[in-house]
């Protein structure tokens, strides 16, 4: 076998979706799975899409692109804010985009042209995380502009919570969305379509029927994959979070002591480590490091082994109470976060096995 590995159950992944799908679908809620977190790996896509989703989104065009030349035909969206320069790619692979800019939007309407095809757009709107979106102010005038423009269709408004300000989604920050939806029909006598109004972190609102009636979509990547929801630092109820296992292989063991020993300076990275004596300790050093992997998004599955550490290439482990005897060549397995996930799918060294 080759180490370090990510074995990823699609069986749990399958029943994942079809409980997410299911919940939202009792609040008239279309779940559009979020492939980004295993860019868009093949195998686990077709789990998604056989656990219901009937929509994907992606934040990388090379995925979506991947995705559509493998014969997967469903709608594929761009959910991160298109660059001007991939403008053509974004219009020649993806049904739709999520955007901010009417700039960008007016060169998708010019790409769209172009190649005789009409390129849904969906308004990101910003309730407070900070991140992409346009004030709730300025919807109903940028809105008005999508609508002269031809080769694209406006099809609705979407927001994101959580991803970075760390906002929670709320019954008033879904609300926002609504009661624009609302103002842009009454306004320009059309129908909005979708209602995008949120991601795993919005399921806690659909559990508990505190949603914004009217939301239409959500975008669900963690809480499928994972069976987590980062921003609520939860488990989502009725879901498996037993879908990934990071397997590395031991390379070094060694008893030795718990505090360098010398002038201490800056470590690879820039920091300047602290240390606490803890007198000397069974160290282990698995082949994986921060070039693989969000280190401190490691969870270990033996619970009496604890990450100390790592450099580029060297993930530094005490195994001194392990509950097995660790030697070279051990196996040693983590569960994993999303942001840690994120980075292993992403990393070339790491092997990634469907099992």
């Amino acid at each position: 076998m080759i180490y370090p590995r990510v074995e990823i159950n699609l069986s749990l992944i399958r029943e994942n979706t079809r409980y997410i799908v299911d919940l939202c679908g009792r609040s008239g809620i279309e779940v559009m799975g979020i492939t980004k977190g295993v860019c868009a790996m093949p195998s686990v896509v077709r789990a998604m899409v056989d656990g219901g989703v009937k929509k994907l989104g992606d934040s990388r065009i090379k995925n979506i692109k991947n995705m559509k030349c493998s014969g997967l035909n469903m709608p594929i969206y761009l959910i991160r804010i298109p660059m001007p320069s991939e403008a053509e790619e974004v219009v020649r692979w993806a049904e739709g985009s999520f955007n901010s800019e009417p700039e960008v939007i007016r060169l998708l309407s010019e790409k769209a042209r172009a190649m005789d095809k009409i390129h849904k757009v969906i308004l990101m709107v910003d309730v407070g995380d900070l991140r992409e979106g346009v004030m709730p102010e300025d919807v109903i005038q940028i809105v008005g502009r999508i609508l002269e423009m031809p080769g694209v269709e406006f099809e609705g408004l979407g927001t994101n919570v959580g991803c970075y300000g760390g906002v929670l989604p709320s019954y008033e920050n879904t609300k926002i969305l609504v009661d624009l939806a609302g103002d842009i029909e009454k306004r320009y006598g059309i129908k909005v379509k979708t209602i995008s109004g949120g991601n795993t972190a919005t399921l806690k609102l659909v559990e508990e029927g505190r949603i914004a009636p009217g939301v239409t979509q959500l975008r669900v990547g963690e809480g499928i994959l994972l069976g987590t929801d980062a921003t609520n630092c939860r488990n989502v109820p009725g879901t498996s979070q037993a879908t990934m296992l990071l397997k590395t292989e031991i390379i070094e063991v060694k008893v030795k002591p718990s505090k360098p020993i010398g002038e201490l300076g800056r470590d690879a990275f820039g920091n300047i480590p602290v240390f606490e004596d803890r007198g000397p300790m069974k160290r282990a050093i698995a082949a994986l490091g921060k070039q693989d992997c969000r280190i401190e998004g490691l969870i270990p599955v033996d619970d009496n082994i604890e990450i100390l550490g790592a450099s580029s290439d060297h993930l530094l482990l005490n195994v001194t109470q392990a509950k097995r005897d660790i030697k070279v060549g051990s196996i040693v397995e983590f569960r994993m976060t999303y942001g840690a996930m994120l980075s292993l799918m992403t990393s070339p060294y790491v092997d990634k096995v469907p099992v």
